[in-house]
């Protein structure tokens, strides 16, 4: 326990000095890291959001929840090598495919928060309520 306050604010110290060079970021490597941290903040953001909905499926819904997720990463992977191949070998193509990764988890996330919010009765939307 003496450990995890300490490493939580020299986390959150990390990510407040990130962003703050991030606002500033002029050179390629420096917006290519940025839109990486960006990227991976987004992906933890959707991997807390995907537990939630297999905690929420009954059984035979995770299993098929499971087979979309993987699908729809397969999708994300091809579109983003195709967005990304405009700048292929340039020193752009990391900024870009991170910035491409990023959009579409995100929306993919908000897809999935929307099954959260389905009305009763509506059918199409699979999961249960929350308790």
């Amino acid at each position: 326990m003496k450990f995890t306050l300490p490493v939580i604010a020299g986390l959150l110290l990390t990510q407040t000095a990130l962003a703050a060079e991030c606002s500033n970021a002029q050179t390629q490597q420096e917006m290519n890291t940025c839109a990486a941290a960006e990227y991976q903040k987004a992906d933890q953001q959707l991997n807390e959001t995907y537990q939630a909905m297999l905690k929420r499926a009954n059984p035979a819904q995770r299993e098929l929840l499971t087979q979309a997720e993987q699908a729809w990463i397969k999708v994300r992977d091809a579109d983003c090598k195709f967005v990304s191949s405009g700048a292929e070998g340039g020193s752009a193509e990391t900024l870009v495919h991170s910035q491409c990764l990023t959009d579409k988890t995100r929306e993919r996330t908000n897809f999935l928060s929307s099954l959260e919010q389905c009305d009763e009765g509506d059918l199409s939307c699979p999961l249960p309520p929350e308790n």
